[in-house]
């Protein structure tokens, strides 16, 4: 069941260009997606993935950083949420990655697991990303995403 709630995640991210970013004055607003996903070791019975977000900055000044938190909700549910403290800039007309630990709680991932059954009819499980970049000269930088995301071999046939 893990391997399903990791491609549910990739699905998520990987599908997700996320455009409520609040960008810099009078800026276009950054672009951030999934650029990978690897497993880390869970402490008990919880799960947890080291997520790597590629943000893209399509403005003529560059962004710094010094935080990202992110949080995702599957089904209307909190699902798995992650912090880093890693900082950096994000050059103008650039692109960096940032890594973010993400954790799922073993009761988050049991829900799911349940709420999932009940989504075999459409095969459709609805999805809310929230996260910041935080701190620079530029402010907390907010970004939102949410819709659909199809879960393989769950439609009915």
């Amino acid at each position: 069941m893990s391997r399903l709630f990791v491609l549910a995640l990739c699905g998520v991210f990987a599908a997700s260009i996320l455009d409520g970013c609040a960008g810099m004055l009078g800026g276009d607003a950054l672009r951030v997606s999934v650029a990978g996903i690897e497993p880390l070791a869970g402490e008990g019975l919880e799960m947890r993935f080291n997520l790597k977000l590629r943000v893209q900055n399509p403005n003529d000044s560059a962004v710094s950083f010094s935080g990202i938190s992110l949080d995702l909700e599957l089904n209307g549910k909190p699902f798995a949420s992650g912090v880093s403290d890693q900082s950096g800039t994000v050059p103008r007309f650039g692109e960096t990655v940032v890594s973010v630990p993400l954790t799922v709680p073993a009761f988050a991932a049991v829900r799911q697991a349940l709420g999932l059954m009940g989504a075999a009819q459409s095969g459709q499980v609805p999805y809310r990303l929230q996260g910041k970049l935080a701190g620079g000269l530029t402010g907390t930088t907010r970004f939102t995403d949410q819709g659909t995301l199809t879960m393989p071999g769950m439609a009915s046939q």
